[in-house]
């Protein structure tokens, strides 16, 4: 009987949903494996990527928004919680080396002004940057490390492609990291990073430079800030482009692409669409391309290692949220809201 009455509650507690249901925390967000991230966190990040954009936003548009911002949390914080397991947290020298880096280029006065337009204290600036090298430490323990390229592996793709080695005319290998000021939530790299206006794209594509000439790699901060959806996640590889295509492309941008050398990085050039960084990769003359020519295995071996390194880190996400507990309290707010549910 005592067993029966226990059951009868139970079923009693499952229909009366609304009486019985565990409240949630008014301050949370969401829960990653019982670890809270709160609204004032969201808050924060969500002014970081949107606070200055000039144009109008409805109710649901900044809705999914601050959705899209949570979600790169959750994300963030999965992958924090699996650099804190196997024991890969950076250490507080490396936050001092990383931030000493980032603040060199800048007079005290400037980078005050850096923090202020971002909206974040010092203090803050250097957590998140904890959160970064210790994310990043993880990738490179766990996806980096295991990526191996084969000489079979180069001449597969190589025969498979072989007519794309073939030139008919001179052609530009070009990678670019492109920052703009147009608000566009569906711009993705690794940061989730978008400038909302000009002024904060100029101040970004001036950090890319200043991280650049410091000797950070080109790929890495492309997959990480570029906003050209197409060629961030290949590390702002844009592949052969043909010259005659450049005679479209705007003045500056010829000019640079026809004074660089391979290997070179170009200064800022603004064009219409906003400010760019291109790295020249390489320059072919006309004709095929052969498997035994080092730059051919060179572009090879560095196509396949984006393409590896993409896949990897999409399936160590996909895994790592399979294996978290999860709760993401704003999207069930918002679903009960919309349902009309209580």
């Amino acid at each position: 009987m005592r067993l029966a009455a226990g059951l009868s509650a139970a079923v009693l507690c499952f229909i009366l949903t609304p009486a019985c249901k565990k409240s949630r925390p008014g301050n949370v967000a969401a829960e990653v494996n019982s670890r809270p991230i709160t609204f004032a966190d969201l808050d924060r990040q969500y002014r970081l990527q949107f606070a200055n954009t000039n144009a109008e936003v409805s109710e649901d548009q900044q809705s999914i928004q601050r959705l899209e911002v949570l979600r790169s949390m959750i994300d963030n914080e999965i992958m924090l919680q699996r650099a804190e397991k196997l024991g890969l947290v950076a250490t507080d020298s490396d936050v001092e080396a990383k931030f000493n880096d980032i603040k060199a280029p800048y007079t005290q006065e400037e980078f005050r002004k850096q923090l202020e337009n971002r909206k974040i204290t010092e203090e803050e600036f250097k957590a998140q940057l904890k959160r970064d090298l210790s994310i990043q430490k993880l990738f490179n323990k766990e996806i980096t490390s295991k990526i191996s390229i084969t000489d079979k592996d180069v001449a597969e793709f190589y025969n498979n492609n072989k007519a794309s080695f073939n030139l008919a005319e001179p052609q530009v290998h070009l990678a670019q990291i492109l920052v703009t000021g147009q608000p566009d939530p569906s711009v993705r790299n690794l940061k989730a990073n978008k400038a909302q206006n000009d002024d904060q794209a100029r101040q970004k594509i001036q950090m890319i430079e200043a991280r650049l000439k410091k000797g950070e790699d080109f790929a890495q901060l492309a997959q990480n800030y570029s906003e050209d959806s197409n060629s961030a996640p290949n590390g702002g590889d844009m592949g052969f482009i043909p010259e005659s295509s450049f005679e479209q492309a705007h003045p500056d941008l010829r000019k640079m692409v026809a004074a660089l050398q391979p290997g070179q990085v170009s200064p800022v050039i603004r064009t219409p669409e906003g400010y760019r960084i291109l790295r020249i990769v390489s320059k072919e003359p006309a004709g095929q391309r052969e498997l035994n020519d080092p730059r051919v295995q060179q572009t090879i071996r560095e196509t396949l290692i984006n393409r590896k390194d993409q896949l990897l880190k999409a399936v160590y996400y996909e895994v790592s949220r399979n294996e978290a507990k999860v709760s993401n309290f704003l999207a069930q707010s918002l679903f009960e809201k919309a349902s009309g549910a209580k």
